[in-house]
């Protein structure tokens, strides 16, 4: 199971990298004080069990998940085709189920027992991705998911002597999705992870940049993934890291997320020896709650980055012992826990459980009750 939600992990932002081994440890650490909080979390709030959170997805999706459901079923690559077409041009959810079908095929693939592998030995976890690229060379979806496919498989161990081979391929299916949709942000933003794996100049990634703002300029996602070059465990600096955030998050439009940015370029720069309470009511942390905060109120509700600005910041408000703001946020995305920060973990859900028992514990030592947070349905 744990292989499961290390593997969603990598998709939920275009493949992030995980944070060193003590953020991991303080994280464990900070599970194991929540649980011990509150054993039964979930008692009078409403709260989905723990044993139920879905780490595949940051939000509910329900046609994604019944074309998962349907091809893990049957193996048959059309439920996601149909899933695609049916997305369109709305570019930041064709992105959202982009990853997850490219990692729902990457896990499939890992999961497949060598005792079950078809004749000669080729696994059959993930065959409906292959039959899929087969079948309908030409079908744009089914390009862009073997991009991203790839970028996955390769950003499960950067060490590995396959790493730059497999991300060069990527790169030449990224360029022939292309060519399939001359006006898709989508392998251009696949092809950011790539970029930043084979480590691209600066020149270089920001000509690949210029090309998925033409196509998509204001895309949550896309920016997600640039950060992460421009962030020091990469090729920049906190310093890059937060002015790309910054401008991004200045020339936003109406009903932008972007001004949420910044809090993510926080996180990735968080101290490793000082994480404690005073850090996260800084000027600097509570301006980026802040406009976090502002983006959640402007942009869609149904926005389909949203649920990852709200884990993000059940995590910084929980720290910052903002109980009753962390409670609003929990109450929105309670039950999906594939994002960042809880994707870093060993256990997104666990690690999302433990936060969450926090969140009750301060907002019933601070007076409330379950009665009146369900009140305020």
């Amino acid at each position: 199971m744990d292989a499961l939600l290390l593997l969603f992990a990598a998709i939920a932002l275009g493949g992030l990298v995980f944070l060193p081994w003590m953020r991991r440890r303080k994280a464990v650490q900070h599970t194991e004080r929540g649980l011990a909080v509150a054993a039964d979390p979930m008692a009078g709030y409403g709260f989905v069990p723990l044993e139920q959170l879905d780490a595949r997805l940051p939000g509910p999706d329900e046609q994604l998940a019944e074309a998962l459901a349907e091809m893990r079923r049957t193996r048959d690559w059309r439920p996601a085709a149909e899933l695609l077409r049916s997305t369109g041009e709305d570019w930041e959810l064709r992105w959202q189920r982009v990853q997850t079908l490219a990692g729902a095929a990457a896990f499939e693939l890992a999961d497949t027992p060598p005792a079950t592998a078809a004749p000669g030995g080729v696994r059959t976890g993930g065959i409906w991705l292959r039959t899929w690229r087969a079948e309908a060379p030409k079908d744009p979806g089914g390009a862009q998911t073997h991009a991203q496919f790839l970028v996955v498989q390769a950003l499960r161990d950067p060490g590995s002597q396959d790493f730059r081979m497999i991300l060069e391929e990527a790169r030449t299916v990224c360029r022939d999705a292309a060519l399939l949709a001359p006006g898709s942000p989508i392998p251009y933003i696949t092809e950011l992870a790539v970029a930043r794996g084979l480590g691209e100049r600066p020149a270089d990634y920001e000509e690949l940049w210029n090309k998925v703002r033409q196509r998509a300029p204001h895309h949550m996602g896309a920016h997600l993934a640039a950060l992460s070059y421009w962030s020091e465990k990469w090729h920049g600096s906190r310093e890059q890291a937060e002015e790309f955030a910054a401008r991004a998050a200045a020339a936003a439009p109406a009903k932008s997320l972007l001004p949420a940015l910044p809090l993510f370029a926080v996180y990735e720069h968080l101290p490793e020896a000082n994480m404690v309470r005073s850090l996260f009511q800084s000027a600097v942390v509570e301006r980026a709650i802040e406009g976090a905060h502002f983006a959640l109120r402007e942009a869609p509700a149904d926005h389909p980055v949203a649920p990852h600005v709200r884990h993000l910041l059940v995590w910084f408000l929980v720290r910052a012992e903002r109980y009753a703001e962390a409670m609003e946020q929990l109450r929105l995305v309670d039950g999906h826990v594939g994002a960042v920060p809880w994707s870093y973990g060993r256990s997104p859900a666990a690690e999302y459980a433990a936060y969450r028992a926090l969140a009750i514990a301060g907002w019933e030592q601070l007076g409330g009750t379950s009665a009146n947070f369900r009140a305020q349905d």
